[in-house]
Formats: structure tokens, sequence, C-alpha cells
């Protein structure tokens, strides 16, 4: 770690740096970033962020720096094992004792990145390593200085807010009653002092009432019904502090109610009324929006508990709630169709995604579904006339009263619905909703409608419901949308051609009897040119370039169609490599890219499965575009390339291009492994390398194999990444020509005994085992036997006594447990030394693990203190790392030659050695092995057709 100096000069140079980070120009940009990813590694750069946002002149720059310096403590504050530690302990000291107070004083923009930037560290270091944290927060109460108070509270509010979805623990319990020790108290004070409006951050710890609670509960209900004209807002679209206030204590009052139940009961009946005359004389203007979202939520769960139940069970209430609660909720607002026409990636973010939690629809919904936990057949009933009206009112004039048929749809929706999953739509419907008729006579008019300007929020709406329910609808129904929704793709709308990608894409993941697809490639044979047609067109629709949706569309018809698109991809490959060079250069929207890749490595895997010689013609359409973005290192896209070109090159049946040998040297340059996300597929990379031109390696790259080495030194090393250093191992035992590796041997295995003394992990120990047995597999018995000796003598048998013999049941996959099987059976069985010398001793004991592996279940319990350890759960023979699922690869076996049945080839092998020895295999068999071991062992001899002797 290298130090840069507090002075003027430096000061200057990272304003320049960071002014040029704001340049649209990413000639410009990405080589300032670059400089700035450079320099952070040094000591004193955080202190250099702050000292520029603290007293740069320009607020542009100020701002900047409070950004780089929050992104900075996220990618960098937490210390991973085995990791180099990334920001000095007296930078981390520096930071500590002055974030606050430069938090507190600092202009608003910058306290919000600075109070994240508290939480952050708080996360890591509070309370063990920051102690005084929340005692310097309470002291900033006594200042009466707003700007102040709000600082300390929105710091506390995102340092808390993690304690309502953390996994209980004493740890836990412990933190919280020490926040409630120091908190609780000044700020119930400062609650009364201040009337209130320090509630915005109140939610996190509903904990603080109990104490006071009559105090808490006529201050909140006053609030509730406070009317004060200097609070209120004249701007219809911005919520006012009173209007955030109050939807603030529904939202804790909700909280309350699901929390504490049993002490809430009391003021409940209160509440309920005073939300309700909230509801029924608020405005339909979206600075409301949350106000009324929070308190319809309120009612939605507290109708849904069964002692409850009674405040809402007259017909009149009932009524009344619907009439006037959720009906008027559900309508399209002026604001709604605004959003539709003009903001469509947030219309559709919270309209799809889920993130429509704070709208008033979303609230309705909810509350129609609570009630309809305990009222279904009266809340239908009520319902069911006002969706009839509507419609009505529609068909008497659909132009002007469009609106009408929305909400009716939007109704049947949430009415109809009771359980849904992201995979399958809705699971379970409300029985009374005849979901089939009211698609044949409503939905598909929508759906078939040619005018292409006509109505675009209901045909939105239409696809909609075939999303939702398409695991309610009939098949004949679903196969008679499929056409219509691929001619929506060409619509104008936004929202209706994203929606028709959605819903085709979910339609196709939808699986049949056998676990087959539900839509066939033969029922999507006549569609299948426009589709694809329709798909890449929208990509060129006006504000869908790099729509996810769409992308995740084309992928998931790639996927279904097979190699129904084999004679579509030279075509579409172009387009998608065209793609790819337009986003590489500006990285935005990251489930596009994924998606995009996965895209590629369907073609490539479809294509070349029907041909392979086909692969040339996407190296040569790809590796343009692969080139510029390792050289300009657009990091988010690299282990992206990485995959795809191990797919690429697993795919060759010849020796190893040589396009592939000359990039060979640059992926073992230290800086590529610096990033953990890089670490699986190069690894992968690497080992496709191996396994396609192991021999070219060692006769024109030899110089090369301390790199590799060294690659596995590092890896080895890591308790995150030890498994992908194995991987690496075991290809260059499997591929690379014995004499290559020769001189390396001994080093190897000192390495790696190096790391058993250091740190010795289940997942290490699978791996290690794993590995000796392809290494007596692969140069024999006698040659592991006499490499371990050579190191320390009687290695070998300290190995097979404390390491082989115990942990062997712990090996899992079947790979893997086949090569410690054969490994086994080798040692057993072609070792001298284990018939002849001190080791004879291990002889029947290893025997007995052997046949407990493949008999026993695997034990696949874990040391106590190694539970956290931040690793894939199961790490396989391969790399388990699949994160473009398209590029995945093949289970490998490296012994296919060698057995199918591991059983049968230790019967025979110790027929082998008993004539060899006669008599000795059986007097150590009845001296020592027991005897359910030697039932087992009786089988395997006898399906082997084989004795012993």
């Amino acid at each position: 770690m290298g130090t840069m100096e507090l002075n003027d000069g430096n000061l200057q140079t990272l304003t320049e740096f960071m002014r040029k980070t704001l340049d649209p120009d990413p000639s410009v940009r990405r080589p300032a970033e670059k400089f700035l990813e450079s320099v952070e590694g040094n000591q004193n750069y955080p202190i250099l962020l702050l000292t520029l946002l603290e007293k740069s002149q320009d607020n542009v720059i100020r701002v900047c720096a409070a950004v780089t310096f929050k992104n900075y403590i996220k990618r960098n504050w937490r210390i991973i094992e085995d990791e180099p530690n990334k920001i000095s302990d007296p930078d981390r000291t520096t930071i500590k004792a002055n974030i606050v107070n430069l938090m507190l004083s600092s202009p608003e923009q910058i306290q919000k990145q600075l109070s994240d930037a508290i939480s952050i560290i708080g996360r890591e270091d509070f309370p063990l390593k920051w102690p005084d944290l929340l005692t310097e927060m309470v002291t900033r109460f006594q200042s009466g200085d707003f700007h102040i108070i709000n600082g300390v509270l929105r710091t506390a509010h995102s340092l808390f807010k993690r304690y309502r979805h953390e996994f209980k623990s004493n740890e836990l319990w412990l933190e919280i009653k020490l926040v409630l020790d120091t908190f609780a108290n000044p700020l119930t004070e400062l609650f009364k002092v201040s009337g209130g409006l320090d509630l915005l951050y109140l939610n996190d710890l509903p904990e603080f009432f109990e104490d006071n609670m009559e105090t808490w509960m006529s201050n909140f209900h006053n609030l509730l019904t406070l009317d004060n004209k200097l609070l209120q807002t004249d701007d219809e679209e911005e919520a006012g502090l009173l209007e955030l206030l109050k939807s603030q204590i529904c939202d804790n009052a909700a909280l309350y109610a699901q929390k504490y139940d049993e002490e809430f009961q009391p003021y409940l009946p209160r509440f309920v009324t005073a939300i309700w005359n909230l509801l029924v004389s608020t405005g339909q203007e979206v600075k409301y929006d949350l106000l009324v979202s929070n308190a319809i939520q309120f009612l939605a769960s507290v109708c849904e508990r069964p002692h409850y139940k009674h405040l809402f069970e007259d017909q009149n209430t009932l009524t009344s709630i619907c009439e006037k609660v959720i009906v008027p909720n559900m309508e399209f607002r002026s604001a709604d169709e605004e959003a539709f026409e003009d903001n469509s990636e947030e219309y559709i973010r919270r309209d799809l995604e889920g993130s429509d939690i704070d709208t008033r629809r979303r609230a309705a919904c909810d509350l129609v579904r609570g009630l309809c936990k305990f009222f279904e057949g009266p809340v239908t009933a009520i319902f069911s006339g006002y969706v009839n009206s509507m419609l009505g009112e529609y068909a008497k004039n659909p132009g002007v009263n469009w609106k009408h048929k929305d909400a009716a749809i939007y109704l049947v929706t949430s009415l109809a619905s009771k359980a849904q999953t992201a995979k399958h739509g809705i699971t379970q419907a409300n029985e009374l909703v005849n979901l089939t008729e009211f698609f044949v006579n409503h939905i598909l008019t929508d759906l078939k409608s040619q005018n292409v300007n006509e109505f675009p929020v209901l045909k939105a709406d239409a696809i909609k419901y075939v999303m939702i329910f398409r695991s309610q609808l009939p098949k004949e129904q679903l196969l008679q949308a499929v056409p219509l929704l691929v001619a929506h793709l060409q619509a104008e709308s936004t929202v209706e051609h994203t929606y028709a990608a959605h819903a085709l894409e979910r339609l196709f993941t939808m699986r049949g009897p056998n676990n087959s697809t539900l839509i066939t490639p033969a029922e999507m044979a006549p569609f299948t040119e426009q589709l694809l047609n329709n798909l890449f067109k929208a990509l060129a629709l006006p504000g869908s370039s790099e729509n996810e949706y769409i992308m995740k569309a084309i992928m998931r018809s790639f996927s279904l169609l097979q190699e129904a698109i084999v004679s579509y991809i030279p075509t579409l490959i172009g387009q998608l490599t065209h793609k790819l060079l337009l986003v590489s250069k500006n990285p935005s929207k990251p489930h596009f890219n994924h998606y995009l890749f996965e895209s590629l490595c369907l073609s490539i895997r479809i294509t070349c499965k029907a041909n392979t010689t086909t692969v040339g013609s996407f190296e040569e359409a790809l590796f343009p575009v692969f080139t510029e973005i390792l050289q300009n290192d657009v990091q988010e896209f690299v282990p992206y390339v990485f995959q795809v070109m191990s797919l690429l090159l697993e795919i060759h049946t010849s020796s190893i291009p040589n396009s592939y040998m000359a990039l060979f040297p640059h992926l073992l340059q230290p800086v590529l492994w610096e990033r953990t996300g890089n670490i699986p597929p190069l690894v992968r990379l690497l080992q496709a390398y191996l396994e396609k031109g192991g021999a070219t390696i060692a006769s024109s790259a030899a110089d090369k194999i301390p790199g590799l080495l060294g690659v596995f030194q590092k890896l080895i090393a890591s308790k995150a990444n030890d498994h992908q250093g194995f991987y690496l191992m075991n290809s260059i035992i499997e591929h690379m020509p014995t004499e290559s590796i020769v001189q390396y041997r001994k080093q190897i295995f000192i390495l790696l005994f190096q790391r058993l003394q250091s740190s010795k992990t289940t997942k290490f120990i699978k791996s290690f085992m794993v590995f000796i047995n392809l290494y007596g597999v692969k140069y024999g018995a006698i040659a592991l036997q006499e490499i371990f000796d050579s190191i320390q003598p009687k290695m070998f048998g300290m190995v097979l006594e404390k390491i082989v013999i115990p942990e062997v049941q712990k090996v899992s996959g079947p790979v893997e447990k086949k090569i410690c099987a054969v490994g086994i059976t080798k040692i057993l069985t072609e070792c001298p030394a284990m018939i002849d010398t001190e080791y004879t001793k291990l002889w029947t004991p290893l025997l007995q693990a052997l046949i407990g592996l493949f008999e026993l279940p695997e034990d696949d319990s874990i040391p106590d203190d190694e539970h956290f350890i931040d690793i894939e759960d199961t790490p396989g023979y391969q790399t388990a790392f699949s994160q473009l699922a398209f590029a995945g690869k093949n289970e490998h076996d490296p012994i296919r030659e060698v057995t199918s049945n591991p059983k049968i080839l230790l019967a025979q092998s110790l027929h082998k050695l008993s004539t060899a020895c006669p008599g000795r295999v059986p007097s150590m068999l009845s001296t020592s092995l027991n005897a359910e071991a030697l039932q087992y062992l009786q089988g395997y001899l006898q399906a082997a057709s084989v004795q012993l002797v």
C-alpha cells in the first residue's frame, strides 16, 4: 500500500480527475475512472476525499467527492479473510473520528451520502469497534438545530433499519439492547419537544414505544388529525411535511399492530376511525399517494387478523370500504396515464416488478386480499356488481369510458389472486371468479385489436392478464394468445411491447407433462420467423434499445426453439454482436447485458451442436468485440467474455487454435486475478486450454508453467477460492504431459501441506482428497506414496491415518466419490508399502473407510467455526460457477476410462492382489474388518464373479 501526501497538489489532481468522471464522453470518463481506481489503494486517499467534500469551492466536486467516498467505503471497508486490508488502520481511525461531525455540518446532499457511509461502516464496526458512535450522535439532540437533528435521525434510520430483517441471535438482542439503552429515552424526549416531526425515522425499532405507550399513542393520534396549513404544500405532485408525517404514522401503526398486537389493542379502534376518516377525506392528488397507500396498508394488515374481524364483518362496513376506499383508489388517474406514456420505465418497474409498494392501486389490491381472507363471499358479490357496472359504462362509450374497463380488469385481478409466485404467476385463485369466461368475453377483444394507437393501456392490461393468470387458463387459450402477443411486440407503446415480451418469456418457461415445455417448438413453428423478427425489431423501438424484458424473451425463445433457430443465427448473431459492441461502451443495464450474453451462448451451443465446424464463424464474429472489451478492461463484461471463450474453446475438436494461444500469457497476469469475479470464469478458461492443448502449452509455452503454478499458489492460499485452485491443479494433472511438471510436483505438495497446517477447513480437506486420489490414479499409488515420504519420512501413513480414513466420508458428488474410490483402491492393491511395511496396519481401516464411502450416507457435518466461511456450499470437481446458465459446463469425469463401477474394480483388484500373495488378503480381512463391511465386500466379489485366494 502506497501513500498519497495530504497536500494541495493531490487535492488538485483528484479534483481534475473527478470532473472528468462526470464527462458524458466515455473516452474522457473511462480513463479518469481508471485513474481513481488505481490510486484508491493508497493511504490517505479517503482522507483527501473527505477534505475535498468539506473544503472544495466547487459544489459539484463536493457532491462528487461525497458519492465517490461512499462508494469507496462500500467496496473496501469490509475486511475479508485471506485478502489484504484495503483501507489502512490509520485511515479507518481518522474516518471514524471525523465523519459524524462532518456529516452533521454538511449540506443535505452531502449529508445523505455521509450518512449512508456511516451506516456501512456501522454495519461492520458497530458496536464492538465503534462503541462511542451512538453516544456521539445522541449528544447532538441537545443542539436544537433541526438540520443537525435530522442528520442524526437519518443516520440512525439507516443504521437501525437492518434490525427488521436480521436473523434472531443473542448478539443481535445484545446490540438492540445497547441501542435502546442509549437511544430510547433521548428520542422520546425529542419527540415530546419537537411535536413529532422526527417521526419519519421512527419505524425501525418499535420497542421505543413500550415504556411511554400512552405518550406516544396520544401524540400519534393528535398528529393524525392535525390540520396545520403551515405544514401543507400547494404542490400537487410533492408530498408536504404533514402528508409525510401522517403517512409515517400509518406505517408505524401498521408495524405496531403486527409486532405488538396485545399492547396495541386498546388503541386500535381509535386509529382505525382516525385513518378511515383520513382516507375518505383525502383527495386524488399525487402528493397524497404515499399517505393513502400507507393508510390502506394499515387497514389491510388489521383486517386479516382474526381478533379484529368484528370491526369489518358488517355488510354496510364492507360496502362502504369497497365504495369509498377500494374502488376510488383503483382508478387510472391522469398522473398514471402520463407515467404510462412519458415515463414507461418507471411505470413498468412499479407495475411489473412489484416496486409499486407505495401506490394506491397496490394498497387497494392488498386490502381486497385481506378482506377476502374472512369475507370472500360478500366481498366478491359486492365487487361483481361494481365490475359489471364499470364494464357496462365502458360498453356505452369505449372512447370516453375506457378507464372504467381498466379499473374493472384490475378489480377482477385483485379479487381473483389469492397466491402467486414469480415463476408461475397466480397459483391459487378465488373460485368464485370465472377467469376463463372473463378472458373470452373481455380480454381477447383487446388482444386482437388491430388499431395500433387505440387504447394502449387496455391492451397492456389484457397482456398482463394473460401473464398473471397463465397457470389458471387452459392451454388452448394460451396458444390462442401467443400469435397475438407476437404481434404486440411491434406496438409503439413501450409498456405494451415490453409486456408482450415479458408475457411470451413467462409462457415459454411453463412446464407441461414430463417436465417438457408446455408450449412446444412444433406449436411455435408457424410463428417462429415473426417472433424472432419482431423481438429484434422491438429493440430498435424508441426507449427499448436496452430493454431487458425483450432481451430475456430473445434468450428464452432461443432456449425453447433450439434447432429451429439455426437457419436464422447467421443474421441474428450479427445483430447481437453489434448490440454487444454498443453496450460495452457504457454498460448501464446489468440484466440486459446478462441476457445478451446468455443469448450469445445459446446461439453457439445450439448451432455447434448441429455442426461443430461452425464454431469458427462465431469466433470470427465475436473476437473483435471481445478484444476491444479486454483491451478497454470493461470490468462488467470481462467475466462474461471468459465464459463465452471457454464455451467456444471446449467445442473445438482439434488442437488449440493460434488465436487462443496468443491470449494465453495474458490470462496469467496477476492483475486479472485480483478481482474475485474473474476467478471462476478464468479458472474454467484455463481448464479449457489445458483440456484442448495441454501438450501444446508444455511444448510451446513451457515458460508459462511457473505462471500457471503461481495462479494455483494464490488460489490455494485463500479459503474462499482454494477449490478453484484444486480445479486448476486437477486439470494440470489430467492433461499436462507427465515430464512437463515432474520438476514442480514436490513444491505443489509442500504448498498444500503448508495450507493444511495454517488452516484446515472441511472444503479444503474434501478438495485435497480428490486431488491426491486423482494423482494416484494418474501416476500410480507408488508415486503417490513416494512423493509424500520424500517430503518427510512416514508422511504417507500420517495422511492416510489423519485425513483420508477419518474424512473420506465427507467427499460429495458422484465424480469426486468415484475418483476417491479408484484412488484408494489403487493404494490398497498396487502399493507394496501397504502390504510389507508399518503401513500395513492402515490397510484394513482404509478398506473399511472405502466400503463406508460406498455404503454409508455422506457426512455433511461442518465444524461450528466454519459455518460462516463465504464459499460455494458444495463445490464439485468442476467449477460450480455458472453465472451464465447457458455457458454451463457438462460434468467431466477424468477417470471415465478406468472404470464405470468402482465396486467391481475394488473386487477385481483385491482378487488380483490375493493371487499375487495368496492367503494374505483373507487373513487381513478376517482379523479386523467388521462383519457388516465384510458382507458388503462379499457382495462386490460375487457381482464381479471373483474370489479371494
